[in-house]
């Protein structure tokens, strides 16, 4: 597989785990949070760089690579930022693939049209625990 340029926005405990497990895969990976300390979350084998600021600012998104990125991944817990972060990846910077993470699915509209994908973790847990459930059951 090709060693691809990823960045991950927000770094939080999903943010944090995807941007290490692409570090460990062997691709090159940048993780920008806002918060310093957030940082506390990637695995000890992390071994990308790690960038404080705000990715709705575009001069930040140009400092960590986006002209150059082959992938993004949207993973703060504000659905408004990661639409709008996404949408700029998408747009302006034409990134390949463009991953958000969104809370609320009445938003997907907001992306209908472009290459963003949405992952909505509330329903993967949802679609998860039903799968236990009913297998536990039957």
């Amino acid at each position: 597989m090709k060693k691809q340029k990823a960045i991950v926005v927000g770094s939080g405990r999903l943010g944090s785990h995807l941007a290490s497990d692409l570090s460990l895969k062997g691709h090159d990976v940048t993780i920008v949070d806002k918060v310093e300390d957030s940082f506390r979350k990637l695995g000890d084998h992390y071994s990308g760089f790690r960038f404080i600021g705000d990715a709705i600012d575009s001069e930040i998104l140009e400092k960590v690579g986006i002209k150059e990125a082959d992938v993004i991944i949207v993973t703060t817990n504000n659905d408004n930022t990661n639409l709008f972060i996404g949408h700029i990846a998408n747009m302006i910077y034409n990134v390949d693939k463009v991953y958000v993470r969104l809370s609320d699915d009445e938003k997907s509209t907001l992306i209908d049209d472009t290459d963003i994908t949405a992952i909505y973790p509330f329903k993967l847990s949802t679609e998860a625990f039903n799968t236990h459930f009913w297998s536990d059951v039957e």
